[in-house]
């Protein structure tokens, strides 16, 4: 095949596959709403819950991921390369590191605030 043949194929098939996702986006979400009727539910009633928590979990994975970059920058500067190596892994690594342990710092204060809360019965 041609170069130009598959940009225009490429094109065609990113578009179908878009469409196709709306598609099975809505398509399911209707038919879910349907079997939530039949079993004589009301779907309106399970809309969103509140999430207290948040934007606590999502700050935190922020400033987990600001931090794991900033850290990263300082070993990308401060060790020589002598490894003819791309230092993106020391990036991604030190992201997802601490991305996940804001997200477990969030997680252990949720559990430490649901545990602290009186009970109604007292």
């Amino acid at each position: 095949m041609e170069t130009e043949n598959l940009g225009v194929l490429a094109g065609i098939i990113i578009s179908l596959g878009f469409f196709a996702l709306i598609f099975a986006i809505v398509y399911l979400h209707k038919r879910e709403k349907m079997a939530m009727i039949e079993r004589g539910m009301d779907p309106r009633a399970y809309k969103a819950a509140p999430q207290p928590y948040q934007n606590l979990k999502w700050g935190l994975l922020m400033v987990g991921a600001g931090l794991g970059l900033f850290i990263a920058y300082f070993i990308d500067i401060a060790l020589p390369n002598n490894f003819d190596s791309d230092p993106a892994a020391i990036y991604f690594a030190l992201i997802a590191i601490f991305g996940g342990s804001g997200l477990i710092i969030s997680y252990r204060i949720e559990k430490k605030e649901v545990l602290d809360k009186p009970s109604l019965q007292e």
